[in-house]
């Protein structure tokens, strides 16, 4: 088991969350105990105050608001949050802070899953929503440079007339900066990739208050270390980034998505795995368990059939496309699949991707009161239907309700375990369930974390999965570049 308790009290700023039932619990062993925290003194927050003013705030309900994201997590929260509009405005908050070694935490849209914007440590929130302009496009190379706080619909919304898309969709309407924080991916990964692969340069604020450059809009570089992947993942333990420079794609033109109901998952899986294997393009390929098709059913008020199903999207032209949905319904009759549904309007394949990204919340429903302890493993293609089959026959011995929702197409599966909070052996078996699903794909050559990070929660995993030796190499990066340890210190692993 991990070292650590999830409190999951209630939050008098917020109010309770979603389906969250009111429980007093210890704090999480990674919170540091209050005389530990590095707290901002009364003079940096006057400081503070003086350079930004009214865009400086040390109001409870707006530091509860940027002390939580969407994991069960909760800790105390920040001392002070800071809205910044400019590259200056980060690095001068940056500067202060790191005056008296205070922690520096980075704010997107607060959507992460891991914990990644708890003040474990205490610190200083640094909320980059209000940098959200797009700040250039170069259709002819296909990039774009934008703010950290642009939003992936507000790109797409403002790129639409070029006839260029960004196509990482984690589902969430995440900033670009903390998809790139957490080198989020989502479900258009199979063909187009993540945000590993996405970014091309990136601005960003150091430890010391520094403005770097990163990269270039060049398709490639063989220019001494590559910085930008080291900060792509890396969660805003490195630094803070303020600007991303991507890569666009070609709307394609011509879309198309359908629906397959199967006998099992099994039979769901190893369709996705024949697919891939025959190198059929597929822009999306989406699993979703009987349980989680029950729950969107409900939620969005579709009529969907109660079985496992996949949801596909195939991108490219008319021609391209009936070739691939033709070779894919192929595929998908052999293994019992049935019931091949197309949706070819804009609006049809708007409400069954929308209902796909409410899953989550779908799923809470259906448990009054509950809460989600939600895993992210990913493996090689040729062992998902293993690891899927196994963790499966696992829960359902276990008898706690669940809900699967994955990327299979490249490999990555949600196991979503439903929890009473007013129970606390519920949350140790889901927490043991999970500990034996990332022991299994790390077994089967996957990890622990295919797109939403370490955080917090899967601090013990990186070990495993990674090994001692490299976890102490990251800590030796991390004290080079940060060696205060004030960016957003407490996570991936401690110091």
């Amino acid at each position: 088991m991990l070292g650590w308790r999830v409190d999951f009290r209630t939050d008098p700023g917020r109010g309770p969350r979603p389906g969250a039932a009111a429980m007093n619990a210890p704090l999480p062993s990674h919170v540091l105990p209050e005389a530990l925290r590095r707290t901002a003194s009364p003079a940096l927050l006057e400081r503070l105050k003086a350079r930004f003013g009214e865009r400086c705030s040390t109001a409870l309900a707006v530091r509860q608001q940027h002390g939580r994201d969407e994991s069960p997590l909760d800790a105390p929260p920040p001392d002070a949050v800071v809205w910044c509009e400019s590259n200056e405005d980060v690095a001068d908050a940056v500067r202060l802070a790191a005056d008296e070694a205070v922690p520096v935490i980075p704010f997107g849209v607060g959507s992460s899953l891991e914990g990644h914007l708890l003040a474990v440590q205490g610190g200083i929130s640094l909320d980059l929503s209000r940098m959200n302009r797009v700040l250039a496009v170069q259709p002819e190379d296909l990039t774009v440079t934008v703010q950290a706080g642009v939003t992936r619909k507000q790109l797409n919304d403002e790129i639409r007339h070029t006839g260029l898309f960004f196509p990482i969709d984690p589902g969430a309407d995440a900033s670009l900066g903390g998809m790139s924080a957490t080198r989020a991916s989502g479900t258009n990964a199979v063909r187009y990739g993540t945000m590993r692969e996405n970014v091309l340069g990136l601005t960003v604020v150091t430890a010391s208050g520094e403005v770097l450059h990163t990269g270039t809009r060049a398709r490639k570089s063989s220019a001494g270390y590559d910085l930008t992947r080291l900060m792509v993942g890396s969660e805003g333990t490195l630094g803070v980034i303020t600007e991303v420079t991507l890569r666009l794609y070609p709307q394609p033109e011509a879309v198309s998505a359908a629906t397959c109901s199967f006998p099992s998952i099994d039979a769901a899986v190893r369709t996705t795995i024949e697919v891939i294997q025959l190198g059929v393009p597929i822009a999306r390929c989406e699993l979703l368990d009987a349980n989680a098709v029950r729950a969107v059913n409900r939620h969005d008020r579709l009529a969907l059939k109660e079985a496992p199903m996949l949801l596909m999207e195939f991108h490219g032209s008319p021609a391209g496309v009936a070739e691939q949905a033709a070779t894919v319904q192929a595929v998908a009759a052999e293994h019992g699949g049935e019931g091949f549904e197309w949706a070819t309007t804009t609006e049809e394949r708007t409400r069954l991707w929308t209902a796909r990204h409410h899953a989550y919340f779908s799923a809470l429903q259906s448990r009054p009161g509950c809460r989600c302890v939600t895993t992210d493993t990913c493996v090689p293609i040729s062992r998902l239907a293993q690891c899927i089959d196994e963790s499966v026959a696992e829960v359902e011995a276990a008898g706690l309700p669940y809900f699967i929702v994955g990327h299979v197409g490249d490999g990555n599966f949600h196991l979503g375990y439903l929890i009473d909070p007013a129970i606390p052996a519920e949350r140790e078996q889901a927490e043991a369930l999970n500990q034996r699903l990332v022991e299994r794909a790390i077994r089967l050559d996957g990890t622990c974390t295919g797109e939403h990070g370490i955080g917090l929660h899967k601090m013990d995993f990186l070990v495993t999965e990674a090994g001692a030796g490299a976890v102490a190499l990251m800590r030796s990066v991390k004290q080079a570049l940060d060696p205060k340890n004030i960016m957003n210190p407490g996570k991936i692993f401690t110091l």
